[in-house]
């Protein structure tokens, strides 16, 4: 489906006045690539009207979610006061985006963000986004393990440890603040875990699984033991020959707070976000409140959780 630039604009408005909350005496870079500059053009086109300080800045995709920008891209980042990067691969999880922040700088990554997600992921309640992600955080934000199970097969059970809990709401007006976009999660880098868990939902590079597709997992102390994918057990043994078995750290458990978000569509930026789904993740966690520094971090989605804080079962929005 083709979207116009008046679809596009929309969502753009959201992102610049909504979610960051941009002011006239403010810089903002817009960082892209080569496959999502219509999207970066657009966001551009929108900062441009509010500040006579924005500016864009182009690369070609990176290999994989997570790698590093080049380092002019890291400069511009951490020297803005706010930014927006709708990129192929993911920016979330990098030094860079972890460096802007400290540095003051605020800020969304859209990774992997297409036109149909970009146009209806940001058509959404960011109040309500807000609501159901405090409450979600006030149900498993104190407990000292939370296990997740479905009828598939998931059974994992998570060690907090002295680690937080964090919410990604959309929100980004404060210097510092980081989001995904479109939003709608609380996450947590768990210090352990130990478990099976079976994503039947979104996982790159198969991208929406078909309905009898399962992806087996099996974690021990905090590591992938077992991948039952050929192409998913690839691209983590490809980041083993960089930083060896860092890249098997279970890296985040996730809880989606988007009631917005009704059907999962293949997106693991908007799919992960979907109420009712928990999603686990391999490889980095630096960004997140852990000390894993990985070149990848894989997202996997789960559809109808059941999910346990402390013991007690937990009550998950719905769509």
């Amino acid at each position: 489906m083709t979207y116009s630039d008046a679809d596009l604009r929309a969502a753009s408005e959201t992102a610049i006045h909504q979610c960051l909350d941009l002011q006239s005496d403010e810089s903002l870079v817009v960082v892209t690539d080569d496959k999502r500059e219509v999207i970066g053009e657009a966001l551009y086109e929108v900062a441009s009207e509010v500040t006579d300080d924005a500016s864009i800045i182009r690369y070609p995709p990176g290999n994989q979610h997570g790698e590093e920008p080049p380092a002019p891209v890291a400069a511009a980042m951490a020297s803005a006061d706010a930014f927006l990067a709708p990129t192929t691969k993911s920016l979330s999880h990098t030094r860079a985006r972890g460096a802007a922040c400290d540095a003051g700088a605020r800020g969304a990554t859209l990774p992997g963000i297409t036109e149909e997600v970009f146009v209806t992921g940001l058509d959404a309640d960011y109040d309500a986004i807000y609501r159901h992600s405090k409450e979600m955080l006030e149900a498993v934000g104190e407990a000292d393990e939370v296990r997740v199970t479905t009828e598939k097969g998931t059974d994992i059970t998570f060690v907090r440890g002295d680690r937080e809990w964090l919410a990604d709401t959309g929100y980004i007006a404060n210097e510092g603040s980081f989001s995904n976009l479109p939003a709608g999660e609380i996450f947590l880098s768990p210090e352990s875990a130990t478990g099976t868990y079976v994503v039947d939902g979104t996982m790159m590079p198969h991208g929406l699984l078909d309905d009898d597709q399962e992806l087996r997992f099996e974690v021990e102390d905090g590591y992938v033991t077992h991948i039952s994918d050929d192409d998913i057990r690839e691209q983590v043994e490809t980041a083993a020959d960089e930083v060896g078995r860092d890249a098997y750290n279970l890296a985040e458990i996730g809880i989606g707070t988007n009631v917005g978000v009704t059907n999962l569509v293949g997106s693991v930026l908007l799919d992960e976000k979907a109420a009712g789904t928990v999603h686990i993740a391999i490889g980095d966690d630096a960004g997140i409140g852990g000390d894993t520094d990985a070149p990848l971090h894989l997202d996997g989605i789960i559809r109808e959780p059941t999910v346990y804080a402390d013991g007690e079962e937990v009550e998950l929005p719905q769509p």
